[in-house]
């Protein structure tokens, strides 16, 4: 990647850290999307699945075609980090790189307008609602497979902690089935100090938190994975009353159905019989996620010599993550491969979702050249599409 190009990248990158949406809010991203893409050349449709954008390159005479995708929404976290570039969006943050993802793509969009040696059709993704979960359903019940024909969808994440520019491609299994879950219980109120005609939610719900903690540790195989984590409590008005209700919202992560199911199940039991121990009621709600994010065997090997092309290093051993991405949406209609493309160390609180996080800009000619070689890579050669069986 040329000069020019990186610092143009790194400014467009910037510009979007310093203006970051949420889900479903993002209209001036996506406008900016456009605004740049108009700028390379490169045609465009908007309004895809919400505020998506899908480009649309065509070169030579090949029938064949891949999808390229980025996500574009930021998270209500509130920044912490003393930037020139820092959010102006109180509590609104890109605190998982999206804004560094979606510049990628339109990195990947300049090399491949500009490079004459490929031929066949490449549509570029730009993903709104990655976060809650509802982007790329929402663009996938817009028509995107139909409407841009594809025959195989990559995609990436920036991974903070894997060295800067290493590309990890994983055998199978990428990341978690990610779901949540709410759990109310529904006591008697009263006077703190006469709590004997009460029934207290504070006090069951102080059990159920650390019953919960038992469902991986005693209700999973030890050779399967999953993750059940309370993230919010609430409950309770006044310091002498006990409330009506105290209730928890969590999530768990999987990468098996039948594993998923025994959890919700276990959540629900659980949370039932505490109740009932303390002659009270208990209400849980649960979001699915959708399945879990699983490589397909030719695409995964599509890209990890698509990695070695651009002159990356590639990874082949790094492990599954009990993360989510609605990527895994795409996989359930095309086959494809979601790879990690190292951000650095995750110095300083530098983790993905932390608000001291920071897309590494020197990644960029990483990214943006897996991108290309990916599509390149993917519209070569003699390729086979056999069933592939999943977790």
């Amino acid at each position: 990647m040329d000069r020019d190009l990186l610092d143009k990248l790194t400014a467009w990158r910037r510009h979007l850290h310093a203006h970051p949406e949420l889900s479903l809010q993002e209209s001036a991203t996506s406008a900016f999307v456009q605004a740049k893409l108009a700028e390379l050349g490169v045609p465009f449709t908007a309004g895809v699945g919400g505020n998506g954008v899908v480009a649309t390159l065509k070169r030579g005479t090949s029938d064949r075609s891949v999808g390229l995708r980025a996500d574009m929404d930021a998270l209500p976290i509130n920044e912490a980090n003393d930037l020139p570039y820092k959010s102006g969006t109180a509590n609104v943050m890109h605190a998982c790189g999206h804004d560094g993802h979606t510049v990628s793509l339109l990195g990947a969009a300049a090399l491949l307008a500009k490079d004459e040696n490929w031929s066949g059709t490449v549509q570029f993704l730009f993903q709104p609602s990655e976060e809650n979960g509802q982007g790329a359903r929402a663009m996938i019940a817009d028509g995107v497979f139909e409407r841009f024909p594809m025959e195989r969808v990559f995609g990436l994440h920036n991974w903070p902690g894997l060295e800067a520019g290493t590309v990890a491609v994983h055998r199978g299994p990428v990341m978690a089935e990610p779901g949540r879950f709410k759990i109310t219980l529904h006591g008697v109120a009263g006077h703190a100090a006469k709590p004997d005609l009460t029934r207290d939610p504070v006090t069951a719900m102080g059990h159920l938190i650390v019953a919960l903690q038992t469902i991986v540790a005693r209700n999973v195989d030890p050779m399967d994975s999953a993750v059940v984590s309370i993230g919010q409590v609430h409950g309770g008005l006044a310091s002498n009353q006990i409330p009506t209700s105290v209730w928890i919202e969590g999530t768990y992560r999987t990468f098996k159905p039948a594993v998923r199911d025994r959890v919700v199940q276990r959540l629900r039991d659980i949370s039932a019989n505490i109740a009932a121990t303390y002659e009270m009621t208990a209400e849980a709600a649960f979001i699915t996620g959708g399945l879990a994010t699983i490589n397909t065997p030719l695409e995964e090997e599509i890209a990890a010599t698509a990695g070695r092309a651009a002159g990356l290093t590639v990874r082949r051993d790094m492990p599954a993550s009990t993360t989510g991405e609605d990527f895994t949406y795409f996989l359930q209609h095309r086959p494809g491969a979601y790879v990690w493309v190292g951000n650095g160390p995750a110095k300083d609180g530098g983790e993905l979702h932390n608000d001291r996080y920071n897309f590494n800009d020197a990644i960029l000619p990483a990214t943006a050249g897996w991108l290309a070689a990916v599509a390149k890579q993917s519209l070569e050669g003699e390729l086979s599409n056999t069933p592939v069986s999943r977790i």
